[in-house]
């Protein structure tokens, strides 16, 4: 992994050109609302849902914004990274729509939802075992034989820049926010978020949502250096990745604290966003909602957005048949 002294830190400059870049390829999605959830919050929520974006997933942004970033030399090769899913439909959509080949190393134990998604948009898989560590040596072998562009999930500056454009689009839906709430694995849409807030609307605080299971950004956070997990166990799938050098610099310098939610208050605030906004979401989605409920106190009388960042799921193992 490069040092943070060797890579580029995306502007808000790369913000809006991504934002120009990837209008053909992207949905500006919409804001929803639920007054039975602001009732039980005390808070006024507002919804971004890219459960409804290309992909099924805001990291079509992110992945969008690097494919058609690349020269057509560059594109000719192709593209590649490792990712639990999300990221990996993602990049996969952007370089069909291309037209330029790519390949996903994937963890073995990934929802076969977004494994048929991958090979629907035309990628490659080779699959890796459940772990941070089998990831990257699968991937490496795979990048030393093809020699594709290597777009990581969240840990480059294309990426971040291509995920800023959702909170770019949040601030123009919706005025006078006082905070806003996403989720946080390895940290590429907070850094986005962080980095359009920052520069636009300063005033309204960062806050970052994960598993307890895989709580390294929180312990991060609270050490003030990054403290990364092999293989947490979370039903978050999209969640469990660590931060990165170039996704903590956003995290230490901007976000104003990291909740937590254990796999009980996902689950009933997946099911209850299920129940009452009527909408698909995925787990990885569930912490924001799980922790304003758990820290109702923070959040009490103030206009707060949420990011719903992804809908992709199995139908046939949704987390309360199981339980």
């Amino acid at each position: 992994m490069k040092d943070l002294s060797e890579m580029y830190i995306p502007t808000y400059d790369d913000v809006l050109e991504a934002h120009e870049r990837i209008k053909p390829y992207i949905h500006r999605t919409p804001v929803l609302t639920s007054s039975y959830l602001n009732e039980l919050t005390g808070a006024e929520l507002f919804f971004k849902c890219e459960n409804f974006q290309k992909a099924g997933a805001f990291k079509v942004r992110g992945a969008s914004n690097a494919v058609f970033g690349l020269s057509d030399e560059k594109a000719q090769i192709g593209v590649a990274t490792h990712s639990s899913g999300n990221h990996a439909l993602s990049l996969s959509y952007a370089a069909g729509r291309r037209g330029i080949p790519v390949t996903v190393v994937m963890p073995r134990t990934a929802p076969q939802a977004k494994k048929d998604a991958v090979r629907g948009y035309g990628g490659t898989i080779v699959e890796c075992e459940p772990s941070t560590s089998s990831r990257e040596a699968v991937f490496a072998e795979v990048v030393a034989r093809s020699g594709a562009d290597f777009v990581h999930p969240y840990n480059d500056p294309r990426v971040i820049a291509g995920q800023a454009t959702c909170s770019l689009e949040f601030n123009e839906q919706v005025e006078g926010l006082d905070a806003m709430v996403a989720p946080i694995g390895g940290g590429g849409m907070i850094s986005g978020t962080c980095l359009t807030l920052s520069n636009i609307a300063p005033q309204i605080k960062v806050y970052a949502a994960e598993p307890l299971n895989a709580d390294d950004a929180a312990r991060s956070f609270r050490a003030g250096h990054i403290i990364a997990d092999d293989a947490p166990d979370t039903i978050a799938d999209g969640l469990k990745v660590p931060l990165k050098d170039l996704t903590w610099h956003f995290v230490k310098t901007h976000v104003t604290d990291v909740l937590t939610a254990t796999e009980e208050e996902i689950v009933a605030a997946m099911r209850l966003t299920w129940q009452r906004m009527k909408i698909v979401m995925e787990p990885s989605c569930a912490p924001p909602l799980a922790t304003i409920l758990k820290n109702k106190e923070l959040f009490r009388g103030k206009r707060v957005g949420v990011i719903i960042t992804g809908g992709n799921v199995d139908l046939d193992k949704l987390p309360w048949m199981q339980r």
